[in-house]
C-alpha cells in the first residue's frame, strides 16, 4: 500500500468510480446508511457512499486485497455487463492506487437488484 493510500479513502474512491458508471443505479447501502437516511430529512450527499464497497486488506501485508461490491443496476442493461464494468472500474482504480499489489487483488461484484 502506498504511503498516501488509506483503506477508507480507497474504498470511497472505488465507490465513486463504480457509482459513476452509466448502468449502475446505486450502491447497496448498509444498515447504518439505511437508518441514517430514514431518520434524516436532508437530501443525501452528492458524493458516493462507500457503503456498497467493502475492502479488506492483508493482515500481515503479504496477502491479497479483496474488494466486495454490492450494487443495484438499471433494468435496461444486461446484469453481466454491469458487473463486468464495475469489476473493471474497481480493478483499474486499484491498479492506479496500489500498483505493486494489483496482481494480488480480488474483486467480487454482486448485483442485488434492478430498477
Amino acid at each position: 500500500m502506498t504511503r498516501n493510500t488509506v483503506p477508507g479513502t480507497l474504498s470511497e474512491d472505488i465507490a465513486r468510480a463504480v457509482a459513476g458508471l452509466p448502468d449502475v443505479a446505486f450502491l447497496k447501502p448498509d444498515l447504518a446508511g439505511r437508518l441514517r437516511s430514514a431518520l434524516s430529512r436532508a437530501e443525501p450527499a452528492a458524493a458516493a457512499s462507500s457503503a456498497g464497497v467493502r475492502l479488506t486488506g492483508p493482515a500481515d501485508g503479504t496477502g491479497s486485497w479483496h474488494v466486495e461490491i454490492q450494487l443495484v443496476a438499471r433494468g435496461r442493461a444486461r446484469t453481466v455487463d454491469v458487473a463486468r464494468a464495475a469489476r473493471r472500474a474497481a480493478e483499474e482504480h486499484l491498479a492506479a492506487a496500489l500498483p505493486e499489489q494489483t496482481a494480488k487483488a480480488r474483486v467480487t461484484v454482486t448485483v442485488t437488484g434492478l430498477v
